[in-house]
């Protein structure tokens, strides 16, 4: 009986009820960037008053007041963003080479390497803080971007997200027939595999982005100087003020500020992975 109810639901109203709940969970997404830019344009004595759904009128004060303060958040915006592109760049290029090598190529050890950068994936990074800030200390690459850049490269969690989606993605019989048209490997990599890759590399380099630009505890431990500090070591410093001279209305626009490149590079590649997965929709 509830299996012919079930199918007597009208299309329509099937469809109402999921837009409904689409509406509400992006809705409930939403809410909280929504109090953050609120709480940004509000004062800190208001907001020891309590919340409210209403803009105030500071925030051009809250703003004058993050540039003329102590903090440099235009230099940190600055070395956020070289750190957090050349992340994303260089684990989603490099991860997907890496898959590439293991999806196309048959050798002795494929099995183990591919289990070996699976289990490295366990391995949690506050483990091997200690080695790795005494390894760049002796190479003397302390205070330094090259530290929080370069391992990127190896970056198993995208690798393995690579890799899956190749299996699904690319036709191994589309490389085997590259290879009797001629066409050598790097050719096949560049030309076949990363456009074919280009919404999963998409995905990837959003993630990869974004927990670069969100990280706070390699670079607090890499970074000394002040020209060289991230936005969270920033903001990190503004929330730890002396309490006379906190100012919560500062530190919200502060947020505010850090996180709007975050959405831009979110609204510039999410173009491509909807595109790209609808283009493998029409071709499937």
């Amino acid at each position: 009986m509830d299996k012919k109810k079930e199918k007597g639901i009208p299309v329509g109203t099937r469809r109402v009820i999921a837009y409904v709940v689409l509406v509400l969970v992006t809705i409930m997404c939403l809410f909280w960037f929504y109090v953050l830019f609120i709480n940004s344009t509000r004062s800190h004595a208001e907001l020891n008053r309590g919340f409210t759904l209403i803009p105030s009128k500071y925030a051009l004060k809250n703003f004058k007041s993050i540039i003329h303060g102590t903090q440099p958040i235009f230099t940190g915006l600055l070395n956020s963003f070289i750190i957090a592109a050349l992340v994303a760049f260089l684990s989603t290029y490099f991860s997907t080479m890496t898959a590439f090598a293991i999806y196309a190529y048959d050798f002795k050890l494929k099995k183990f390497m591919f289990m070996f950068i699976l289990a490295i994936m366990m391995i949690p990074t506050q483990v091997t803080a200690l080695g790795f800030i005494q390894l760049i200390d002796k190479m003397h690459l302390m205070d330094s971007f090259i530290p929080l850049i370069i391992p990127s490269i190896a970056s198993p969690v995208t690798f393995f997200y690579l890799k899956q989606s190749m299996d699904s993605a690319l036709p191994m019989e589309l490389i085997e027939s590259s290879r009797i048209d001629g066409a050598g490997e790097f050719l096949i990599f560049s030309k076949i595999a990363l456009p074919l890759m280009k919404p999963a590399i998409a995905v990837q380099a959003i993630f990869a982005f974004v927990g670069s630009w969100n990280n706070y505890f390699t670079p607090a431990l890499v970074l000394k100087s002040d020209n060289k500090k991230t936005l969270p070591i920033l903001i990190a410093l503004l929330r730890s003020a002396d309490f006379l001279k906190f100012d919560m209305g500062t530190v919200y626009m502060f947020i505010t500020c850090s996180i709007l490149p975050v959405i831009v590079v979110y609204l510039l590649l999410s173009k491509n992975i909807v595109s790209g997965m609808t283009v493998g929709a029409v071709k499937g």
